[in-house]
């Protein structure tokens, strides 16, 4: 806190946190009763409205609170004394600001004015701000008249009516505001002086900008009223409002010396639209690039349509970030979901398009599109009504050339959709109460860097960060946590997303995921996937998971590294791809997942960590490195860590090329997963041709088709034991399965060998 200071002399009083023993029952003089160990008096260490604050139980008719320090009086001086205060419980008391003028040493000054007006508190909780003014003259707003004869005074309050109430009382704010008074030394103008008029109704702009223009480093003061503002205001001094300002939604008030939340507030007189023409003034090129909320809690009546309040400007490439505080969608506002079904022709030559649709006027950019051969997280990007038109964000895999769509468009707490493009945009520390009644944040159809970092969000309805174009270019996601409101749901049951991404190189960084339907649904390349930790259980014995790490690029070249994927896994598609069976392309490869810890728990015995999922036949694997990876069930056994879901269609095993599938460990899973898989075979009695059964181990239940070597432990030996030195040839692919290997020996032979086999060749 700011201590106020004239010629020389420290006014205001200390905290209490530095001692009660400075603060009197009495009149404040020495040797009067302190409040020291008083048992109905207590300091509070984080009261969520003052801080460190005092706490008193009125056991007295009227009970005194004095600073024990001697504040000065001088002649020509006027001191503002402020305090905040708030009933907890019990009776409601009146409170009075109140001094006791002194000279000398204790010597009191009689027949003065000691007390300001009486304030009957009404009600718990509500923070009521008390303030005086004491001086040496006779002018008006002067609560206590002192002239010169008091030297100083021991200033604080009075509790008055019935005892037994608690009340919380802030530190004391003591302040020179001499400048009121004396019109050459005050450090404002006032808007009033400049003809505003506060009616609410007449045209106050002309003098604000007046009153901004003559500040000239002064601040400018907005008393109390309603002022009108027709038009765009700058103010580039400080500025003080104790009354508000109402203005259309197009027009901008541009605070350059008191950019924050807490101005706009002040400014408007509520914390949603506040907060909205702060936003608004963010896409201003002015001298500030953060919007800071001030650690407040801001309640959002609504969806916040960013590109409405902006208005005039379509694309945004400088940075901006809002930093530093709470967007709390209140239950009681509009958040409403907006359906729509709707035919539509498709032609997968023109993959991104839907034509003929039906109801078009009622679709909006960043509805979700569901239906038959649709995708997951399929998105409107443009409409054009006169067209019948839809541009989609993915391609569909298969529909019907002509069938029937739902489009359903969530309200979200910040909707960046109208704009063009937006480069370089922030949101950092930033909680989103979402509260079960919407999703929070819907990306612009184009731009790249857009970072979303140490944000919370609570409670996601639907969608937590929606991408509905390829605004998502280089989207980074550091150290956010994630909670669905589906937690009481089974998995199978839960439909929320914490995030999807159309473009490539997302950076999901450091975040924790809780009990979403899936956690991020990623097309596009070049991804890092780092340290975060995603959990989907839901405590059903032998559950059913959904998918948490969903990848939709065949061809992904991404890193999946250092994650804890718990009671979830990695599922591997082509479902955006508009032709779905391989043709002349890159298939499955380029993906690492290295380092990482994947648990289940409570699961089905079908459930796997990694699962591909072809959506047409003909793909095979081309480039997957899995090391380094721990793979562990509690509850219950799992079969194994990978596997192929063939609902479509199934690899192509023959085709396998660069899997590496290496130095994990399993716990509670049946089948160990490894490739290449070096495995000892014994052949008990003689015989020409040995068959090695390594179908088990090899990853997605894939075919033996390289042997990388094979060693004789010991000798290979015919029936009458005699050594046998002669080498067997191999032949792989062997079996129903082609998933078995057989040595072939000149003659028939016993023995053990170590057969390493690959299901995959390196080139």
């Amino acid at each position: 806190m700011n201590k106020a200071i004239t010629d020389g002399l420290v006014l205001m009083p200390p905290p209490y946190a530095d001692g009660l023993g400075a603060w009197s029952r009495g009149n404040g003089t020495p040797g009067s009763a302190t409040y020291a160990g008083d048992p109905n008096a207590a300091l509070v260490p984080a009261d969520q409205d003052f801080g460190a604050c005092l706490e008193l139980v009125k056991d007295e008719s009227v009970q005194h609170l004095r600073y024990m320090g001697e504040t000065p009086i001088l002649p020509g001086c006027y001191l503002r004394i402020s305090v905040r205060v708030k009933a907890l419980s019990g009776n409601l008391p009146g409170v009075r600001l109140a001094g006791w003028p002194a000279k000398g040493s204790a010597v009191h000054v009689p027949g003065l004015v000691e007390t300001a007006a009486e304030t009957t508190l009404t009600s718990y909780g509500e923070v009521v701000e008390l303030s005086a003014i004491v001086g040496t003259g006779e002018r008006g707003g002067v609560d206590m008249r002192w002239g010169t004869e008091p030297e100083y005074g021991h200033f604080g309050l009075d509790l008055t009516g019935a005892d037994g109430g608690v009340i919380r009382i802030d530190d004391f704010v003591i302040e020179d505001i001499t400048s009121a008074f004396l019109r050459d030394m005050m450090d404002w103008v006032d808007v009033r002086d400049y003809g505003a008029v506060g009616d609410g109704v007449t045209d106050d702009t002309a003098a604000f900008q007046a009153a901004n223009a003559d500040a000239n480093g002064r601040s400018v003061l907005v008393p109390e009223g309603v002022y009108r503002l027709e038009s765009d205001v700058t103010i580039n001094t400080h500025i003080r409002f104790v009354g508000t300002v109402s203005m259309p939604d197009t027009a901008r008030l541009t605070l350059m010396k008191d950019y924050n939340v807490n101005s706009y507030t002040d400014a408007f007189g509520n914390d949603d639209l506040g907060f909205r023409k702060a936003l608004q003034a963010l896409f201003v090129f002015t001298d500030h690039d953060t919007l800071d909320l001030m650690g407040r809690r801001i309640e959002l009546d609504g969806p916040v349509d960013v590109h409405a309040i902006a208005e005039d400007v379509d694309s945004f490439l400088v940075r901006r970030t809002i930093f530093n505080g709470a967007l709390i969608a209140k239950e009681s506002g509009s958040w409403p979901q907006e359906v729509v079904n709707a035919t539509a022709n498709y032609n997968p030559a023109n993959p991104k398009t839907l034509s003929s649709v039906s109801n078009i006027a009622g679709i909006r950019p960043g509805a979700r599109v569901t239906g038959n051969g649709v995708g997951r997280e399929v998105y409107v990007t443009s409409v054009n009504v006169g067209g019948g038109t839809l541009t989609l964000s993915q391609p569909l895999y298969g529909p019907n050339p002509s069938q029937s769509y739902t489009f359903t468009r969530d309200a979200y707490m910040l909707d960046f959709s109208g704009f063009t493009k937006i480069n370089r945009f922030e949101i950092d520390t930033v909680e989103f109460q979402t509260n079960g009644v919407c999703s929070a944040i819907l990306l612009p159809p184009l731009g790249e860097t857009f970072h979303v970092k140490d944000c919370p969000f609570k409670r996601v309805k639907y969608r937590g960060i929606t991408s509905h174009g390829t605004g998502c270019q280089d989207l980074q996601v550091d150290r956010c946590t994630f909670f669905s409101d589906e937690s009481p749901l089974e998995s199978p049951a839960r439909t929320s997303v914490g995030l999807n991404v159309n473009a490539n190189d997302a950076k999901i960084r450091d975040n924790r995921f809780q009990h979403l339907g899936n956690t991020m649904i990623l097309h596009g390349t070049g991804h890092l996937i780092v340290g975060n930790h995603l959990f989907q259980g839901d405590g059903q014995p032998d559950g059913i998971r959904k998918g948490g790490i969903v990848l939709t690029e065949p061809n992904v070249k991404s890193v999946i590294v250092g994650n804890y994927i718990d009671n979830t896994f990695l599922e591997w598609t082509n479902e955006h791809d508009p032709a779905p069976d391989f043709a002349s392309e890159y298939s499955f490869g380029a993906l690492t997942v290295t380092g990482n810890i994947f648990m289940a728990g409570d699961c089905a015995a079908s459930f796997a960590w990694i699962v591909v999922k072809p959506y047409g036949p003909g793909h095979f694997i081309q480039g997957l490195a899995v090391t380094g990876n721990t793979f562990k069930s509690i509850n219950g056994q799992v079969t194994r860590a990978e596997k192929v879901d063939d609902t479509f269609a199934s690899l192509d095993f023959g085709r396998t090329r660069n899997l590496l599938f290496d130095g994990n460990t399993f716990n509670a899973v049946s089948q160990i997963t490894v490739n290449p898989a070096t495995l000892e075979f014994t052949q008990p009695s003689p015989a020409s041709t040995w068959t090695c059964d390594v179908s088990g181990y090899l990853p997605f239940g894939g075919w033996a088709r390289t042997v990388e070597s094979f060693v004789i432990e010991g000798p290979a030996q015919d029936s009458g034991n005699n050594t046998v030195w002669s080498m067997p040839h191999v032949s792989v692919n062997q079996g129903a399965d082609n998933n078995l290997v057989s040595l072939h020996w000149p003659q028939a032979v016993k023995g053990t060998v170590h057969v390493t086999v690959r299901t995959d060749r390196p080139i």
